[in-house]
């Protein structure tokens, strides 16, 4: 039987999708140092580029965190640098909060933000089990994964009250909106994960 539809298309093969890279995420030691520059350097560009809601952190705050096992470090298979963040607490261990999250930008859009944002809240669950734990972003990326992790929105009022947190903010861009708002409100979204409020009652 000959082919009634000789022009017919022929049906296009589908691209296999591209395979992500794995990635190698831990907890910092003294020997992951030595990227704190390369960190420093790539937050500065993305709060260039973003031109919003990024706070700067000096070399030296980073290297403390490092030291103390306070951040999460990402490399790729091949050794090179590719993702952090880091841990603060305040108010004698009231409140953490995650920080610092950058991902290096050839890695960017692989799924390895989630993963370290899933690391540093397991480090802080970890490291002060009790502790209300905070994130303050104008990333809607960002809102999800939190959201993901049980955190929900909230206002300023319910953050830490620590003068030294708010002082870090002094780098952001916004950092004026913040101050005419006597720190009660900014561009970024405050979200909150409070392990107390996940206790149910017998």
């Amino acid at each position: 039987m000959t082919d009634t539809f000789p022009n017919k298309p022929k049906l296009l093969k589908l691209q296999e999708p591209e395979e992500l890279p794995d990635f190698i995420i831990q907890i910092t030691n003294e020997n992951h140092i030595f990227w704190v520059n390369e960190i420093c350097d790539v937050t500065l560009s993305s709060a260039l580029a973003r031109g919003t809601g990024i706070s700067g952190r000096s070399p030296e705050l980073l290297e403390e965190k490092i030291k103390k096992g306070e951040a999460v470090i990402a490399f790729a298979l091949d050794g090179s640098w590719a993702g952090f963040s880091f841990i603060s607490s305040w108010d004698n261990d009231q409140y953490v909060s995650n920080s610092g999250l950058i991902v290096a930008p050839r890695f960017r859009s692989t799924g390895l933000a989630k993963k370290i944002k899933r690391k540093i809240f397991e480090l802080s669950r970890q490291k002060f089990p009790d502790a209300r734990i905070f994130s303050l972003t104008t990333g809607l990326a960002v809102m999800k994964m939190n959201h993901e992790l049980g955190f929900e929105p909230v206002t300023y009022s319910e953050l830490t009250t620590d003068e030294v947190f708010w002082e870090n903010c002094k780098s952001c861009i916004n950092c004026p909106v913040l101050m005419s708002k006597e720190k009660k409100n900014c561009l970024c979204t405050a979200m909150l994960y409070d392990p107390k409020a996940r206790i149910i009652p017998v």
